[in-house]
């Protein structure tokens, strides 16, 4: 069957279906929408692209990607250096910087320990994370991990390796969500939830 545009067309489509969230469907209406709009969004996407491609980095520092290296994070000297949060990932530390809750420093280490999928503690940024504990000042380390089976063991692992340096290791509280009905919840979250109980 032949293709309904022409191969450069057909090509956007396809790499936009690439995207996650996107199927062939959405990737055809977005395709269109931005042909549509391209005076106002396609051109300007293309130029905000190639300049990505040409100037994303990753931070020497905390793992994270920016135009600039270090980090824009990294370099705001009105961060708190005495707590440090470690994230699985770069989308869990925007998500993080996003609900503006803390004004600490991060640390991404690129993954969670998964000895099914042979990810080992070499394949993550482990080494740069247990050196800038060991340099000081970093008085609480909050583990932002996954609560998944995978994080946790990536969590009580890190917990092990930064206990000679005398940091505080915590972790997120886990249980109800704010919002969250109890009839909704599965038995795991309940569980978590009792266990993390505080007072009123």
């Amino acid at each position: 069957m032949a293709g309904i545009a022409g191969p450069e067309i057909e090509r956007l489509i396809q790499l936009l279906a690439r995207l996650p969230g996107l199927g062939p469907r959405s990737a055809r209406r977005a395709a269109l929408h931005l042909i549509r709009k391209r005076e106002e969004l396609l051109g300007p996407l293309a130029d905000a692209m190639r300049v990505a491609r040409e100037r994303i980095v990753t931070c020497s520092v905390c793992g994270n990607i920016d135009t600039k290296n270090p980090c824009s994070l990294c370099s705001d000297p009105r961060r708190d250096d005495s707590t440090l949060v470690v994230v699985e990932t770069v989308g869990d530390l925007w998500a993080l910087e996003r609900a503006s809750v803390l004004n600490a420093r991060y640390h991404v280490l690129g993954g969670a320990l998964s000895p099914l999928d042979g990810v080992g503690p070499d394949d993550l940024n482990i080494a740069a994370l247990i050196g800038r504990v060991a340099a000081g000042g970093v008085k609480e380390v909050i583990l932002a991990v996954n609560a998944t089976v995978d994080g946790q063991t990536t969590a009580h692992y890190i917990t092990e390796l930064l206990s000679p340096y005398g940091a505080k290791c915590t972790r997120l509280a886990h249980g109800v969500p704010v919002g969250g009905e109890l009839d909704y919840l599965d038995e795991g979250t309940l569980a978590a939830a009792m266990k993390s109980r505080t007072d009123l």
